[in-house]
């Protein structure tokens, strides 16, 4: 399915929001990917999905914040005329049942996971290490297909071997259950350290906020948040 649309030139793209209000019958989505093109310059970009966006379907988003990327230029691509990307396709019937998430990624050995949380944490520093005029996308090194939010995804599913036991595993899940074990905790316990506490209270406040915010981003979009405030 495509739903085209059209608007201003935005200019350079690296993000873009899509959702919906869960209105009408078919109030489910499963969107594969977002194509944009640039009809004043000829650019396209690309921004993978892969998910659902409705109550009840995955994490239960209705709304997510894509990271894609420019379109490497082929000679196809260049002898082309400027005009809107085709019509896609619909996913099919049976892929359309089938719920996405990130616990339906290949799981990697710990070597690969720490390389990854390396080579996630490198780009950031070196970001920040370059001149501001030859600094690239920062969302993309926090929220891209390689960026921090996946390699810490990657960290926190580690040890889940089987997903028929586990067929929805959400991150938020377990930080919500961690957030209210602390909270059972005694303040008054000086075995803690007045540091731990702190930091337990900056957590909680932080779990709360991004709970509390009136966005339906889903499970995953609210770790999103919560890894991209805590790197701010």
């Amino acid at each position: 399915m495509s739903l085209p649309t059209q608007c201003q030139n935005l200019g350079k793209l690296t993000t873009v929001q899509i959702g919906h209000d869960n209105s009408g019958l078919y109030a489910k989505w499963l969107v594969e990917y977002v194509m944009i093109r640039n009809e004043i310059t000829g650019h396209t970009y690309k921004f993978p999905c892969g998910r659902w966006l409705g109550k009840g379907m995955d994490d239960g988003s209705l709304e997510r914040v894509l990271v894609g990327d420019l379109l490497t230029s082929t000679p196809d691509t260049e002898e082309r005329p400027c005009r809107t990307p085709p019509l896609q396709h619909s996913p099919g019937m049976i892929r359309r049942l089938v719920a996405i998430s990130p616990s339906s990624r290949p799981k990697l050995n710990t070597g690969q996971i720490q390389e990854a949380i390396g080579e996630a944490v490198n780009g950031i520093v070196k970001h920040f290490h370059k001149p501001e005029k030859e600094r690239g996308s920062l969302t993309l090194l926090l929220c891209g297909e390689c960026g921090l939010v996946a390699a810490l995804e990657q960290v926190f599913q580690h040890g889940f071997k089987s997903p028929r036991l586990f067929k929805s595993i959400f991150i938020w899940d377990f930080l919500e259950k961690a957030q209210a074990h602390y909270d059972a905790l005694d303040p008054s316990d000086t075995a803690l350290g007045e540091e731990w506490q702190k930091r337990v209270r900056t957590f909680s406040r932080f779990i709360t906020a991004i709970n509390g915010t009136p966005r339906n981003i889903g499970k995953d979009g609210k770790f999103q948040m919560f890894v991209c405030l805590g790197a701010r």
